[in-house]
């Protein structure tokens, strides 16, 4: 259980300084980004919400999209990334495929940890 703590926090840390970044650069008001008590809030304005958070009874990261629905996301130890198990797809890969087109972008978020 430690070391998912560890883990889903690296991850959701990382994830809401590279949101905030882009947030930031994209210069839109209605768009922001919180992160309270393990579950991060990605506010897009019109384009809708997306919430991102822990999960520690089952060890997952929950992902609700307003483009693809909820997804589960378990760490996987051989490459550091968190995956959804129906199609095996990182977490940071749908993110960057689905934001790319809401911030008018080419997005490359990288969520893979560093430790294992």
């Amino acid at each position: 259980m430690e070391q998912y703590h560890q883990l889903s926090d690296e991850v959701m840390d990382m994830l809401l300084e590279d949101l905030e970044e882009l947030i930031e650069d994209h210069g839109d008001p209605s768009f922001e980004v919180e992160y309270h008590s393990g579950v991060l809030t990605l506010k897009l304005g019109d384009k809708g919400t997306y919430v991102i958070n822990k999960q520690p009874p089952n060890k997952q990261i929950w992902l609700s999209s307003p483009f693809s629905g909820p997804k589960r996301y378990d760490y996987t130890e051989l490459d550091g990334s968190w995956r959804y198990s129906r199609d095996n797809k990182p977490l940071d890969e749908l993110l960057n495929e689905e934001l790319g087109p809401t911030f008018d972008k080419l997005i490359q978020l990288s969520l893979s940890s560093s430790k294992s």
